[in-house]
């Protein structure tokens, strides 16, 4: 059967009701050489074809997988989604398993052309969410209290401080949703003032303040390239924010056991503070949403990235932010965000990073192709283009408002991009660092990510795997294929945003704050 569903997710579309057939398969645009297997076919099964004929399996393909319409010959082009995903590496008969055996990637490109798009004026609909306004006017959709270590020696001492608060301790503040320790494997070593250095202070000091830190201590060793002192002192330079960070050190103090017992003495001074913020109704344009995808497969970018970028656009027109990141992975459509730049300056902006990748990819001797894991080729997923488009989806239809650099701090509203590695941590560090108070993150493979600074709602790109991994998910998008209407899933999952926000814990939440995936980029060599 045919469903017309691009990348970028067009006003209106819903998801087709499915054919009797036993076998069944999706052609996801009507240009495409291909279909996507909804369930396993076995060799020699009729299948109904999209024109209305028949398709004769020629061999096993597995469900997500694609499988050949027609003949491809050695080096034509493949089509997902209508938009180019590589070509055939060897003649493809018509009912083939088309996969890493048979497709590959080809040249990647950089001739870039942009688009100015128009702008979208927001329009509120009152709906909102109950949230803690910061003094900037931001709101958070937790109140947590920070213990930050500013060097990877002290990640110890900042868990012990933190880990002083059990819910016990934390009787009388009820306005505190946990003192949390942030933690991380870096900060000295690094090359002074050197790509790795600049980013790790930078994240460090704007996490500080992001919306869902009411407050925050810095822990540091003493003598590391990443001084506590200088992490605090960068927040006094962010406008708006007009705060100071109290910071100890494990040396000044005299050792581990009198920098634990100082920074339970710093954390119990800063409580009262924290804990006057309450939640209050807020607008939805308070919510900063970071887009995140991980361990995707075939269907991630039928349903789930789709069904985000439905969300973000709803949260757009609201007057909120939504971010995209993971450059590497939006290898291949780029042409789409570049077709809806809000200025000239945007779009070269964003043509700098992805120039910045290919240079960085041929200084370091590695293949962006290479970015597919074995789990997202065992998912379906074969080339970074194919694997691309459906990541781009999370980002929707509206304008691209800004581009920043990793751990930047997030100053504009609507639709904009953060450079960051396609690795999931990494990524959603920094989208943190630059403001984003809940994550959206879609799977189809399943991922045990979470976080301890932002609530992280968990999308299933397929019903196989929420019942799988029910206790890990919160949302299934495979809905959409079984039925049920684009509208009614965006609604629902709108709903679960605004649930989530206003403290409706998810999943990861109820499994435990997770502590050990703030994990800064470095792209520099440790010394």
């Amino acid at each position: 059967m045919k469903m017309t569903l691009l990348p970028i997710p067009v006003a209106g579309a819903s998801a087709p009701a499915l054919p009797d057939a036993p076998d069944r398969i999706i052609q996801l645009h009507p240009a495409d050489p291909i279909a996507i297997a909804v369930q396993d076919v076995s060799t020699g099964s009729t299948l109904r074809a999209p024109d209305g004929g028949h398709l004769v399996a020629a061999e096993h393909i597995p469900a997500g997988h694609k499988i050949a319409l027609r003949d491809l010959a050695p080096g034509e082009t493949v089509l997902r989604y209508g938009c180019r995903i590589g070509q055939a590496s060897q003649p493809i008969a018509a009912g083939g398993w088309v996969h890493t055996h048979n497709l590959e990637v080809g040249s990647i490109g950089r001739d870039y052309t942009c688009r100015v798009a128009p702008p979208l004026i927001p329009a509120p609909s009152g709906r909102t969410f109950r949230g803690y306004r910061r003094p900037d006017g931001r709101a958070g959709t937790r109140n947590y209290l920070a213990v930050i270590s500013s060097v990877h020696c002290v990640g110890h001492a900042a868990s012990r401080i933190a880990r002083h608060f059990t819910p016990d301790r934390l009787s009388g503040f009820d306005n505190i949703d946990g003192v949390i320790p942030i933690i991380h494997h870096s900060g000295c070593s690094l090359p002074p003032h050197g790509l790795g250095q600049r980013h790790l202070t930078r994240t460090l000091a704007n996490l500080a303040v992001n919306p869902n830190i009411g407050g925050a201590l810095f822990v540091g060793l003493g003598c590391e390239t990443t001084q506590a002192d200088e992490c605090a002192a960068l927040i006094s330079e962010i406008p708006l924010v007009a705060t100071s960070v109290p910071w100890l050190t494990v040396q000044g103090e005299g050792g581990f056991q009198r920098a634990v017992e100082a920074g339970i003495a710093a954390v119990e001074r800063l409580l009262p503070q924290v804990n006057a913020c309450r939640r209050s109704a807020q607008p939805l344009a308070g919510l900063t949403l970071a887009l995140e995808c991980g361990g995707s497969d075939g269907w991630s970018g039928v349903t789930a990235n789709p069904l985000v970028g439905r969300v973000a656009d709803a949260l757009v027109r609201e007057g909120g932010t939504a971010v995209l990141s993971e450059t590497p992975e939006i290898f291949g459509a780029e042409a789409l965000l570049l077709e809806r730049v809000a200025s000239p300056l945007v779009g070269d902006a964003l043509i700098a990073r992805f120039n910045w990748w290919l240079d960085h990819a041929a200084r370091m001797g590695f293949s962006l192709d290479n970015n597919p894991t074995p789990g997202n080729k065992q998912g379906g997923l074969t080339t970074i283009f194919e694997k691309s488009l459906g990541a781009a989806a999370k980002g929707g239809s509206t304008p691209l408002n800004a581009v920043y650099e990793y751990s930047e701090r997030i100053d504009r509203r609507g639709f904009v991009f953060m450079d960051t590695p396609g690795s999931d941590p990494p990524s959603v560090t920094g989208m943190l660092a630059g403001g984003c108070n809940l994550i959206l993150f879609t799977t189809g493979r399943g991922t045990a990510y979470g976080s301890n600074v932002a609530p992280c709602i968990k999308i299933a790109s397929n019903s196989r795997l929420y019942r799988q991994m029910g206790d890990d998910i919160d949302f299934n998008a495979g809905r959409v294929i079984e039925g049920e209407s684009w509208e009614h899933a965006t609604e629902e999952l709108l709903e679960q945003v605004i649930a989530v926000a206003s403290g409706q814990r998810t999943s990861n939440e109820q499994n435990g704050l997770a502590e050990n995936e703030f994990i800064p980029w470095l792209p520099d060599a440790v010394l």
